[in-house]
């Protein structure tokens, strides 16, 4: 069992169990596409763009375009956690910690799902007949720090309404479909940082208030999701995600189940055990980038 079980002895604690803070739901799986997958790899298949070429002869052999093939390879990898439950602090306890143990388990496992989507973002993909071609994340889709409206001096800058901009126009010029659903990856820092970047004269503001408020998570084309576990690059910046539901895609080999049994190698204790095996890889680089924010920078826009 946990060492840390004791903390919630009866003589000292109440009979209930709560869970401390920490993010509960995976909130960035429906943002992806999600494949099954068999095995410890896959392989998604991609076709690239044709151009028609002009009938220049009357009754001529019949044009023969190539149409370029290219895949994309996934490799799975293994996760679980687990904890003992002792029958000898049950008996101390006003209550059986099994279920908000599994439940802590799951908690674990969407979190990490999140983590494994944002490190795909911009990491290495591996594409080729047998996925050994490695391709690097595209630089030219990274929104400079210093991006700012007309008129503000030149300064490493937190997030502001003209790098939103910026990231939609990235997209755009890559022709990723206007219909196709685009997101944001920030984190409160970010959050805020628009909110103050906006001055309250701003025809933004209103529309800025609401989605830092919670009352709106769309602007500017963009669904926004929030998540603490973005990364920061070399200069310590914040990288705040941008993409196209497409540009990633999350492989599930098995999705996290949760077993409860009793281990007869550990005095018949309760085990709580939870496992899954997944993966995912950026599917195309002109889907995916991300927008530097400087993580102290004051209002910028």
């Amino acid at each position: 069992m946990s060492t840390e079980i004791t903390t919630a002895f009866v003589e000292q604690y109440k009979a209930n169990v709560a869970m401390l803070a920490q993010q509960k739901a995976s909130r960035l799986r429906r943002a992806v596409m999600e494949e099954s997958v068999t095995g410890t790899r896959a392989f998604f298949e991609q076709i690239g763009p044709t151009e028609m070429i002009a009938r220049t002869t009357r009754h001529g052999d019949s044009p023969l375009v190539s149409t370029p093939h290219d895949r994309r390879a996934v490799t799975l990898t293994d996760y679980h956690w687990g904890d003992m439950v002792d029958d000898q602090d049950k008996a101390r306890l006003l209550i059986d910690p099994t279920s908000p143990y599994a439940q802590n388990a799951a908690m674990a496992a969407n979190r990490k799902i999140d983590e494994v989507i944002i490190q795909a973002a911009d990491a290495t993909a591996y594409t080729g007949v047998d996925g050994t071609v490695a391709t690097s994340f595209d630089a030219a889709m990274i929104v400079d720090v210093q991006t700012r409206d007309v008129g503000v001096s030149a300064a490493d800058l937190g997030m502001n309404v003209a790098k939103i901009i910026e990231a939609g126009r990235l997209l755009a010029a890559n022709e990723v479909d206007e219909d196709e659903e685009k997101f944001i990856v920030w984190n409160a820092r970010q959050r805020a940082s628009l909110l103050n970047s906006t001055k309250a004269t701003s025809a933004d503001y209103a529309a800025v208030k609401a989605l830092v408020t919670g009352q709106m998570n769309e602007f500017l084309g963009f669904t926004f999701i929030r998540s603490e576990r973005i990364g920061t690059d070399a200069n310590g910046d914040d990288k705040v995600l941008f993409f196209a539901r497409s540009g990633i895609r999350l492989g599930i080999g098995m999705s996290p189940k949760t077993r409860i049994a009793e281990r007869p190698d550990k005095e018949f204790n309760t085990y709580v055990y939870t496992a899954m095996s997944i993966g995912a890889t950026r599917m195309e680089e002109a889907k995916v980038g991300y927008i530097e924010c400087d993580p102290t920078a004051g209002p910028g826009a």
